[in-house]
């Protein structure tokens, strides 16, 4: 059952992807518009996203609350994307509702409606199943910008959360920050508490022009309120406001951005009815875990991923690899990576900034291999993004497979690097298997 539910999903990838709601709408309300009776945390922006949702969901798991978790795309398993109380969906479950929708649909193309987009169908499967199991609460990733996102769909917002915005996906919404931001922004509910981490100028006014539209309370997250600010073993502690001292345990600089936006965002759930305790947003915070955002994978040698695909996330990884591996005053002997050049392994899309990407990061490399990411047709090809590297390095290699990257990383940093592997998320899931594969022979 599970095999063939997974067989039609994949089938249903023909159908490309399409921004607006009326094939979502028609859908969820043959199924019985399940989404209707859920109340949800409802999260957009360029970066962050992911982070942002596992702090705000593992907080509500530890303040007692019965949590959904829907997110995108699915990285290391395809049913990463809908957890409940961070267990993954079980098969059985995903198998009887993906037959349940895929009865309504076949109604909807007998009558000549549009059929819709595997990401709508994902939505409605992930809202059944948080119906069906009686969740006291959703957290909820956008999809692509806000909206006409298939996830807008939802009413009983009761917190829009609005991580970093940058430019990204500029063909589908828009060439201006200023653009972005009205589609991210465009989540925003009558009656939701907005808040919002820091943002550009223009950005930041076009979401104050959207709150005073919907006479909404804004609450901005301020880095001005942090301090304290130390990395160690792979954890980050910081202090924030009332709470003191906090560790989170996703590393990257920019996750404690995330972390405080979380923290804002949970005790506006306060004021919304939810009993939240201190401890519980400490023992959240410090014991999410997302998986691909500077995630160590390997110990001996030391190999860590990370999902950098734009000139944003760029940048916070250069600062995240500066703290870890070059400030020596501060890391001492916390990490013993600290020593050790740095070998970096990039594969993205044809449509990201890549160029941009190697500018930054480059520099702090020892050596630089490029991969070309399978199976997909927005892939960059490994040797262009060579060619690109070779601009602004002097050691780059292509790698005609994942396989032959990982044995090159495994083969040359016993002793001189660790490895970070960045850019797209899609080839860091099989690059991991690759890795641990050899480590395990």
């Amino acid at each position: 059952m599970y095999e063939k539910a997974r067989e039609y999903l994949d089938g249903i990838t023909k159908y490309g992807s399409v921004l607006g709601l009326d094939s979502i709408r028609e859908l969820l309300s043959r199924l019985g518009n399940p989404q209707d009776d859920l109340k949800f945390v409802h999260v957009a922006g360029t970066n962050g996203k992911g982070s942002t949702v596992a702090f705000i969901s593992t907080i509500l798991k530890e303040a007692g609350c019965k949590v959904g978790r829907y997110t995108s795309p699915s990285v290391f398993s395809y049913r990463e994307k809908i957890q409940v109380n961070e267990i993954y969906i079980e098969r059985e479950s995903l198998a009887k509702l993906v037959f349940q929708i895929k009865a309504v649909i076949s109604n909807m193309t007998e009558e000549g409606q549009a059929h819709p987009t595997i990401f709508e169908v994902e939505t409605a499967l992930a809202f059944l199943y948080f119906k069906q199991e009686n969740c006291d609460i959703v957290v909820l990733e956008t999809g692509l910008g806000g909206l006409l996102d298939a996830t807008n769909i939802v009413k009983n917002t009761l917190v829009s959360v609005l991580t970093s915005i940058s430019r990204d996906h500029m063909d589908f919404l828009g060439g201006s920050i200023e653009e972005i931001a009205f589609q991210k922004a465009g989540i925003i509910k009558k009656n939701a508490i907005v808040v919002t981490a820091e943002q550009e100028a223009g950005a930041m006014q076009v979401i104050k022009e959207q709150c005073q539209k919907g006479d909404n309370q804004l609450v901005a997250a301020q880095t001005e309120e942090l301090s304290q600010i130390r990395y160690e073993n792979l954890s980050v502690f910081f202090d924030y406001k009332e709470f003191g001292q906090i560790e989170i345990g996703l590393v990257g600089s920019y996750q404690i951005k995330n972390a405080i936006l979380s923290i804002e965002a949970v005790k506006a759930l306060r004021k919304k009815g939810f009993a939240i305790s201190n401890e519980a947003i400490r023992q959240g915070l410090k014991n999410a875990k997302w998986k691909g955002r500077f995630t160590l994978i390997c110990e001996k040698p030391v190999v860590i991923i990370d999902g950098a695909h734009n000139e944003a996330a760029a940048e916070e990884l250069k600062k995240t690899i500066e703290n870890l591996f070059q400030d020596k005053r501060r890391l001492q002997a916390a990490s013993p990576a600290m020593e050790k050049k740095l070998l970096f392994v990039m594969g993205v899309f044809a449509d990201k900034e890549y160029e941009r990407i190697l500018q930054i990061l480059a520099p702090l490399a020892h050596r630089i291999l490029t991969v070309t990411i399978l199976d997909n047709p927005r892939a960059l090809d490994g040797e262009v993004l060579a060619r690109t590297a070779e601009k602004y390095h002097t050691r780059v290699e292509f790698m005609p497979s994942l396989e032959t990257a990982a044995l090159e990383c495994m083969r040359q940093t016993k002793e001189e690097e660790a490895v970070i592997a960045f850019g797209s998320l899609s080839y860091l899931a099989e690059f991991e298997r690759q890795i641990k594969a050899l480590v395990m022979n």
